[in-house]
């Protein structure tokens, strides 16, 4: 009886302080009212140092389920996955591509998305020693790349529309896509500073210059959750890649790149940085080496640049197989256990193959690195799931994905911001916008009815209703009875020849739309590399001329484009050119020869409905190029903001690129007015100025401010954008514009290597484009 009276005491005294039985035997890890220290310090205490490794893995995804039926359940790779490595982290568990061989009827649509996810975490919360849930990590650069989501145009369509505002509005909607299907972290945005458009991934990135791509990379991760992994739908924002990747000699995916300390700290390094003060939590390392040094294995830029400099906080995942690369490809390892050593001391955290690091225990087994630095890389990993709840809250629910993911507000965000790229470079006698009274219009060329052609790399099968191409949204602005289409050619195929055909339609046309350029489609003809590239093998008549893998020789039209361009010409019909393209392809003759000209990039899923938009005048164009637009390849690197001394003409042809960085008609003209500086503190001036819509329709501008340091202690550029903002004018409406320059506006790359702001005299450049400056001034700093 006395016993049985202490029991009670004892229960009511548990009661009394506020604990429950389970609460008393529950380990702090999964207490979710402690601190994440205490919690991450009690998980890692418990871990075996398979265990820990184990956290450390990112193998594939996409074989790691079962479809039955309209359920989804762990394959047994992935119960062997588990059992055998302790994988803390899947890649590309959703993706579809002819590389997984996901199509249609054998992927995961969002619904059956979110219950794989569901299937996973289950298994591993119920069937693992600590139950620890899974990260699913996914490709996202322009769309969540997985059946049924929204698709966006590519990073350089994206950045053509200088618009951080609408950025952001993609990386919401690309972050409520993945969380609400269960994926955690987003690949993306590609923040690779490209000056070479050979190179076959220059349609993912934001093109040639550190601060438009800063300011946009910033942009995308703000939306992607900001690094607030308390928010519902936030993801862990992936920046791509680490390092200047997008150089490569040759232009060739991978290679070498010759840059110099001074240009990385200068132009190569602040977007990434921006993007990190942004919220990014996780960085991906690149393929090539710098100086000699792999960029999987440059401790430098992983640890003291990284970590101790710009004081990240997030974890640093290697390229997929990049890893095996520092000694298969780069051969600075002699074995790959080697090269996982030299990966995880340089400050790599996370092997994305899942196979490299499996190397780890038996090095710190046979004491040739301390498992205290894998310590330091499980704990960036843990961290990240503590803060994103998934302790607590691993599942999620497949009817709101099935809901949210695709949703009409998404669809109408990719037409808004396909819109918001399509670049007008020429419009001779206004011909644009077109009268829609109009009764017999030609669309013709390969790029005119090719739903993948619309969507560049990085993109999952798509059923065609989902894709609206350029003879869609022209039908839909007119009738069937009046558009009259003809495929003309191929992209490369030069067997494809319907030119005959293409010109009859023409002579009967009141006007010709000839849509060409390139594709990064992939097909199931395609082979690949272990890394997903596509290879390029000769004799391959697909479409593809870019994408991952595809780098060029030349920026001319391949196949029988040219052909089919010139003879419409002769047609003497009216002739709009219009681009579909990855790169800045070689557009010479229809900058002569067209009466307008425009390229839309890749722009996904809604660009046909976009494009029509703007040749019809529902959406007056205020794209600008993000990248220049070369002559020739034999210009090659060829960008606006180069260092002095200026460029002297070439024997053959003019130094400058056709058409330049930031350039980019309207359908209505701008007048500029009014330049005001005033000094606001030491390193601090605010600069104002007026525009004016002087023409004859609404429309927008994108005001562009660029400085130039007189006389530095190093080279400077001739020009570098500094400030810019796009914003709407009403036809008569005038708008006073403020920029200020703020001390970091004013820094330079000095002769050791710091960033400072030196005394001297300023050149303030404002215009629509660097080569179309309307406004000058100068200022002095002391």
């Amino acid at each position: 009886m006395i016993k049985r009276l202490y029991i009670l005491v004892i229960v009511q005294m548990v009661c009394t302080l506020g604990f429950t039985q389970s609460s008393l035997s529950l380990p702090a890890y999964k207490d979710s009212s402690l601190s994440i220290d205490i919690r991450l310090s009690d998980l890692l205490s418990r871990m075996t140092l398979e265990e820990k490794v184990g956290q450390l893995l990112c193998p594939l995804g996409w074989e790691m389920y079962e479809i039955k039926g309209n359920e989804v359940y762990p394959s047994g790779k992935f119960k062997q996955l588990v059992k055998e490595r302790n994988a803390g982290m899947l890649w590309a568990t959703y993706r579809a591509d002819p590389w997984t061989k996901k199509t249609l009827s054998s992927g995961l649509n969002p619904e059956l998305a979110a219950k794989a996810g569901n299937a996973l975490q289950k298994y591993v919360m119920e069937n693992t020693r600590l139950g620890i849930p899974m990260f699913l990590a996914e490709e996202a650069p322009h769309g969540h790349m997985a059946i049924g989501t929204t698709v966006f145009p590519t990073g350089i369509g994206m950045a053509a529309s200088w618009s951080p505002e609408l950025i952001k509005e993609v990386g919401q909607v690309i972050a409520k896509e993945i969380r609400s299907q269960g994926g955690h972290i987003s690949y993306g945005p590609v923040l690779d500073l490209t000056r070479d458009p050979r190179w076959s991934r220059v349609e993912e990135t934001f093109g040639e210059d550190p601060v438009l791509s800063g300011v946009l990379g910033a942009a995308m991760v703000e939306g992607l959750g900001g690094g607030d992994l308390s928010q519902k739908y936030a993801t862990i924002a992936t920046l791509k890649h680490f390092l200047a990747y997008a150089v490569p000699e040759g232009g060739q995916n991978g290679n070498y790149a010759s840059v110099g300390i001074r240009d990385l700290h200068q132009n190569f390094l602040p977007p990434f940085h921006k993007a990190i003060d942004a919220g990014a939590l996780s960085v991906m390392t690149s393929y090539n080496s710098i100086d000699g040094i792999p960029c999987t294995s440059n401790h430098y830029l992983l640890t003291q640049l990284l970590r101790n400099e710009w004081k990240f906080r997030g974890f640093v995942v290697s390229d997929l197989y990049s890893i095996e690369g520092i000694h298969e490809s780069h051969f600075v390892a002699p074995t790959k256990e080697k090269a996982a050593i030299s990966a995880v001391m340089a400050g790599v955290d996370v092997d994305l193959g899942g196979d490299a690091y499996t190397n780890l225990c038996h090095a710190v087994q046979n004491g040739q690195m301390d498992k205290a630095v894998i310590d330091t890389a499980v704990c960036r990993v843990l961290r990240m799931k503590f803060e994103m709840g998934l302790f607590e809250h691993p599942y999620v629910e497949p009817k709101v994905a099935e809901k949210i993911v695709r949703s009409k507000e998404h669809i109408s965000l990719a037409r808004k911001m396909a819109q918001a790229s399509i670049t007008l470079l020429k419009n001779e006698n206004s011909i644009l916008p077109l009268n829609k009274k109009i009764n017999k219009v030609a669309v013709i060329g390969p790029n005119a009815d090719n739903r993948y052609n619309m969507l560049g790399d990085y993109t999952a099968p798509q059923e065609d209703s989902n894709v609206k191409t350029v003879l869609d949204g022209i039908i839909a602005k007119l009738s069937p009875s009046r558009v009259e289409y003809v495929k003309g050619c191929a992209i490369r195929d030069t067997a494809v020849n319907e030119i005959k055909q293409a010109v009859d339609v023409a002579r009967c046309a009141e006007v010709v739309i000839a849509v060409v350029g390139g594709s990064s489609a992939r097909d199931f003809k395609t082979s690949y590399k272990e890394t997903g590239a596509a290879v390029a093998e000769q004799g391959s008549i697909s479409d593809m001329e870019c994408g991952e893998g595809f780098d060029r020789a030349t920026l001319s039209l391949l196949g029988r484009q040219q052909e089919l361009l010139e003879a419409l010409k002769q047609t003497g019909k009216p002739l709009i050119v219009v681009y579909i393209e990855g790169r800045p392809l070689e557009k010479n003759w229809a900058s002569e020869y067209a009466d307008a000209l425009l390229t839309a990039y890749y722009p996904g899923q809604e660009g046909g409905n976009a494009i029509a938009d703007v040749l019809f005048g529902d959406y007056n164009p205020a794209g600008r190029l993000p990248i220049s637009v070369p002559r020739s390849v034999g210009q090659i690197p060829v960008y606006y903001n180069k260092k002095a001394p200026r460029n002297h003409d070439y024997v053959e042809m003019s130094a400058s690129p056709i058409y330049t960085f930031g350039y980019g008609m309207s359908y209505t003209t701008f007048e500029y007015s009014d330049l005001q500086i005033v000094q606001k503190g030491p390193y601090c001036f605010e600069v104002s100025f007026n525009v004016k819509n002087t023409g004859k329709y609404d429309g927008e501008e994108v005001a562009q401010l660029y400085i130039r340091h007189k006389y530095a202690s190093v080279v400077q550029p001739m020009r570098q954008l500094k400030h810019f903002k796009r914003f709407p004018l009403r036809k008569g409406e005038e708008k006073s514009i403020i920029f200020t320059l703020a001390e970091e506006d004013l820094c330079i790359i000095n002769q050791d290597v710091e960033r400072t702001v030196e005394a001297g005299v300023f050149q303030i450049m404002i215009g629509s484009s660097p080569d179309d400056i309307r406004l000058n001034g100068l200022f002095s700093v002391e």
